[in-house]
Order: C-alpha cells, then sequence, then structure tokens
C-alpha cells in the first residue's frame, strides 16, 4: 500500500488527522446514518488512530446526490476510494448495522485487489451468509419511521422536525433496500482476523446468526456481547473504543495507544 495519505474528500471525512499514527480506521455508518456519527470516535482514538468516516451519498451535505441503493456498488467505490488515497498504511474497517456490511464487502475486494484490510469490525449484524425476510424498505413513509423509532438510533429531534424527517426518508429507504436485497457472493474467506461486536438484546443478530461470522474469515475470530439493543454501542461506547484499541494492538502492535474513551454521542 503506497498511496500518500489524503485529506478529507466527498466520500470521507477525517474529522481529528493523526498523521503520526500507524493504523488507519475506516469507519461505515448505519442505515440512515452519516459519517458524523463517528465524530466523537475520531476525538477519543487521536493520535493513536486515524479515524476515516465514509460518508453515503444522500445525507448531509452530500444530500443533494442520489442514494446508493446496493451493498455491493457502495463497496466498490468506497474500495477504489481507499486505495486510490488512504491507504498508505494499514486499514482497520469498522462497521455498524449496514455499515459491517458495507466494510466486510470492502474487506473482501481489497483482499481481491491485493491490499487486505489488517483487520474487520462488525457490530450489530449478523453474518453475510445469513439471511432474513425483510421488507422495511417497500413500507410507506409512515412504515419507515416506525422501524427507525423501534431501532432507536435516531434523536428524538429529527421526528420532531416533519422537514428534517422528510429529508432524510429516501435515504433511509434506499439504505434499508441496500441491506434487505443484499445477496453474499460465495468466495474465499478473508484471510484477516475478524472481531464482531452485538448488543445482547438487539432484535437483529441471534447470537446463532453473530458467530456464523466465523464462517467468513481464516483468521482468528472473537465475537463480543455487550448489554443493550441494536444501538448498544451509544451507551457502551467506553467498552466499545477500548475494544477497538484493543484490536488494532494485536493486528498491528505499533498502534498501541492510551487516551480515554468518550460516548459516541
Amino acid at each position: 500500500m503506497t498511496a500518500a495519505p489524503a485529506q478529507s474528500n466527498v466520500w470521507a471525512r477525517r474529522y481529528h488527522p493523526a498523521p503520526d499514527a500507524a493504523v488507519r480506521l475506516v469507519c461505515f455508518p448505519h442505515a440512515g446514518g452519516s459519517a458524523t456519527f463517528y465524530f466523537p470516535v475520531a476525538r477519543a482514538l487521536s493520535p493513536d488512530l486515524d479515524v476515516l468516516a465514509v460518508q453515503y451519498p444522500g445525507r448531509q451535505d452530500r444530500h443533494t446526490e442520489a442514494p446508493v441503493d446496493s451493498v455491493h456498488a457502495l463497496a466498490d467505490v468506497v474500495t477504489d476510494e481507499l486505495l486510490a488515497g488512504w491507504a498508505d498504511r494499514p486499514l482497520v474497517l469498522f462497521g455498524h448495522s449496514m455499515g459491517a456490511m458495507v466494510a466486510y464487502e470492502v474487506a473482501a475486494r481489497l483482499q481481491e485487489r491485493g491490499a487486505p484490510a489488517a483487520g474487520l469490525i462488525a457490530s450489530g449484524r449478523r453474518a453475510p451468509s445469513t439471511y432474513r425476510d425483510e421488507n422495511v424498505h417497500a413500507a410507506d413513509d409512515e412504515g419507515i419511521v416506525a422501524e427507525m423509532k423501534r431501532m432507536q438510533g435516531t434523536d428524538d429531534q429529527v421526528f420532531a422536525d416533519e422537514e428534517v424527517l422528510r429529508m432524510i426518508l429516501p435515504a433511509v429507504r434506499s439504505d434499508y433496500r441496500a441491506v434487505e436485497t443484499y445477496q453474499h457472493r460465495p468466495g474465499p474467506p478473508l484471510r484477516c482476523p475478524v472481531t464482531v461486536l452485538v448488543g445482547g438484546d438487539d432484535p437483529q443478530v441471534t447470537p446463532e446468526e453473530a458467530q456464523a461470522w466465523e464462517r467468513h474469515t481464516d483468521a482468528p475470530f472473537r465475537l463480543r456481547t455487550y448489554p443493550g439493543g441494536h444501538f448498544y454501542l451509544v451507551a457502551q461506547a467506553p467498552a466499545v473504543l477500548r475494544e477497538i484499541r484493543e484490536f488494532t494492538d494485536s493486528v498491528h502492535p505499533a498502534g498501541e495507544g492510551g487516551g480515554a474513551a468518550t460516548p459516541l454521542r
């Protein structure tokens, strides 16, 4: 990996650059989420890790762009972006929910292209090869809003502002379509370590579905369960950040560093 470091661009946000960090942590948002979800993560882990947050089209400063409703299409573009400007140091990929699927597909593509990721941390998502019959993306707006409330990952102020809510719904619907129509393409397992983090009360992931991630790597696998539901990582931010530090230390000891953990929001 020889590309020179880049600054934030349309696909990536580097909120707290850490030019001397040995490892770059690339963070992928959940369905309906945006790069700013990881602003506190960048603040907490810099300067020991150079944190990069992916910004999908159709939200925040990219709200005028059409959302991408395919995990595979997102992974194609993000892989190109990483190899073009962010591959100057080992990459550890972190994704929550939908982001875990995009991160996994990016890891597979990096491996195919001879630049494998140093590791993958998949949060709040069942293994790529496990399926459920889900069709939230086909619901009316009220149905999608109801699902957003059930997942408890959206600020109540968003639901109180009708204009903001209607503005973000197209991206949310597109993200749900991407997740619910995703089909795993059989291929070689990852050669990098994989750690899976889940909430013990997450309705989206059973213990068996989380354990099934082990089939997708030939390297060390670890499953950690925390108190909480689908967005367990907000309340459990200090523990999750410690897990990220331990993981990056294990895959690249030069990335070791201290620093206090702070909440995700």
